[in-house]
This record gives C-alpha cells, structure tokens and sequence, in this order.
C-alpha cells in the first residue's frame, strides 16, 4: 500500500504543474482530498490491516494529504498571481504627460457595481453568461416549476409580447439552459456548475423610492453533490464582504420561491440610514437584496439533472439595490432617470 502513497504523490506532483486556472485546480483539489477522492480513500482501504501498521500506514497518508493540501493552496496563490498579473499586462499604457479631459464620461454605478461582482465570481470558479432579455414562457416559468394557471405567476405582473414571449422579469429564467448546457460536464468529468448570469429584468409594478419597472438582478447557480445552505451563505458573505470592503450584516429569513426548496429572502442592514429606517428601507432597516436557496428538484430535473445525486443552491442578486448600497443612492428611480446631475458623479475608479 506504501506504493500506492508514492504513485499518488507522483501523480498529484505531475497534475499540478500541468493546472492552468482555479477551477482545474478545484476538481484536483475534490478528485485526491475530497469525501471520495484518493487519498480518503486510502484511509478506507486500512481496515485489513494490524494494529501497528493501521498506524504506520495512517501517519504517512496523513503527511500525503498535508503535502498535497499545501500543494494545491501554494499553487492556487500561483495561479491567482499569474492572473492578476495578465491583467495588468493587458492594461493601456497611458501617456501621463497628456492634459486631463475633464469632460469625459463615466459608467453606469450599475455597471460598476456588476463588474465588480463579476471579478469576484469569476475568482472563485464562476462562468460568467449573458441570457437574452426577451425569453419564452417555458424558460421564464415552466422549466422553474411555475406551470400555467400557478397561483405564483400573480408574484410577477410580466410584460407579454404579441408573439407569446415576455420580457424576462427575473434572471432565472436562464437557470434551465445553464442546468443543460453544463449538466454534461457535471455528470462525466464530475465538474460542478457554477455560473452567474447578470442581465435587465422587467415587472409592470408601481415605482416608488425602492421599485422599478425595469432593474437589474444577478443569477447565480451552484450544482454539485453534497451542496448545501452553508455552501450558498460562504459565497454570498464572501461577495458582499468583497463588494463593500467590510464585514456586512446580513439576515436569512424563509421566502417563497416556486424553483427553490427551502427558499430564503437574504437581507441586509440597510447602509443607508445604518439600520435606523429610511423610505428606502421603507423603515425596517433591512433591504431585500437576494432571494435563494436550494435548487427545487424539479427544476433540476427539468434541467437534465439526476435530484437523487445532485443538489445546489441559486440565488437572484439584486444589482439595483446593491448599487443602492454601496453609493448611498436613496431613490431607485434615479438610476434609471438618465439624469446627469445624478450619474456624472461616478467613475470607474469607484
């Protein structure tokens, strides 16, 4: 068996220098360190053997998965490295002797704050997907268990179309082809779904200080075995964390949401009037900013994915209102107002 540690070594060695981004190294990290990988399984095969060698033979496993989780985390340091490095040598050169152009314009604070979750996703794994705007009924409601004459369609007043389609009033109407497109690779190469897709939704709602008809959310889908709520509450904290560059106060409280089971509304303390109570809060101190949960099975089934080996979690991430949030914009309206009193003031230096 001794063998078997040497073979593993040598071949964990040989797969870490030919790694070349985070999610290859993911599946090396799960294939020899995870519940079924490798090197657990060689704890597993011990049963056959005395006392004194189970010892022997355990302490030197041991020391083969410190070596190989120092491996992987030294080279995922590496890897990240490489990254921003290649980033910052794709930049323009810019000539510093050249006069300021004061009038020039600046992006959308929407923009910004999308872009920004976007390199934090896509930092931990995430693919990032554009998804049309006009979508048909199927995509928007039948495929995320909402089937025609569902009570849950009255939660979202849509915009039809004459041709039958609508304008998608949420994001996760791209949730069954991300489950199809990448269903494949989950159920061959035991490579885990995850993707984010950000784009325009649309509801015919009353506006007032937090509502538009038109907004932007975020979807984001993780489907692997074994995911579950603690998975889906890391990579929130994680982006919000990122995003506002401290620790943020956030609340999980059940929601109902027809393609998710259980369903949760995730809050966060309003910044701002600092939880104290505001019209944009509409006086609670909290702000929804993203219901989630864990994927329905039907809806994973749908999607071509087998509900008995394979869980995950989704979540539809407010971009508005989280924009709302980290610039201090007290009116929703403003963002869509195309006022340039109003969004001259942000850069892409934010």
């Amino acid at each position: 068996m001794e063998n078997q540690i040497i073979a593993l070594r040598n071949e964990i060695t040989g797969k870490l220098s030919e790694v070349t981004d985070l999610s290859e190294l993911d599946a090396i990290r799960v294939a020899y360190l995870g519940k079924k990988g490798s090197i657990t399984a060689l704890l597993k095969g011990m049963k056959d053997l005395s006392v004194e060698e189970k010892k022997s033979f355990g302490a030197k496993v041991n020391e083969l998965k410190e070596e190989a989780t120092e491996a992987i985390d030294k080279k995922a340091l590496e890897l990240k490295e490489q990254e921003i490095q290649r980033e910052l040598d794709s930049m323009p050169v810019f000539d510093v002797t050249t006069p300021a152009n004061t009038d020039r314009g600046s992006y959308h604070p929407i923009t910004l704050v999308q872009r920004q979750c976007e390199a934090i996703f896509r930092t931990m794994g995430f693919a990032i997907i554009d998804y049309p705007e006009i979508v048909t009924d199927y995509e928007c409601f039948e495929a995320l268990n909402i089937p025609k004459h569902h009570p849950a369609r009255d939660m979202q007043d849509t915009y039809y179309l004459d041709n039958g389609q609508l304008l998608k009033s949420h994001t996760s109407a791209a949730q069954n082809a991300i489950l199809k497109k990448y269903g494949k690779a989950l159920v061959e190469k035991g490579e885990p779904i995850r993707a984010i897709f950000p784009g325009r939704c649309f509801r015919n709602e009353a506006t007032d200080a937090c509502h538009e008809n038109t907004f932007f959310q975020m979807e984001g889908v993780m489907v692997d075995k074994d995911i579950s709520i603690s998975n889906l509450i890391y990579f929130m904290k994680t982006m919000l964390s990122e995003v506002f560059r401290k620790d943020i106060k956030v609340r999980l409280r059940p929601g109902f949401f027809p393609f998710v089971e259980p369903g949760f509304e995730l809050d966060i303390s309003c910044l701002i009037c600092g939880g104290e109570g505001c019209p944009s809060c509409k006086q609670s101190g909290w702000l929804e900013l993203c219901p989630c949960g864990m994927i329905h099975p039907n809806v994973l089934k749908e999607g071509g994915i087998d509900p008995e080996q394979y869980t995950g979690f989704a979540f539809g991430l407010g971009l508005t209102r989280l924009a709302m949030m980290k610039y201090g914009v007290k009116d929703i309206r403003n963002l869509n107002s195309g006022s340039l009193k109003a969004l001259a003031q942000f850069t892409d230096d934010e």
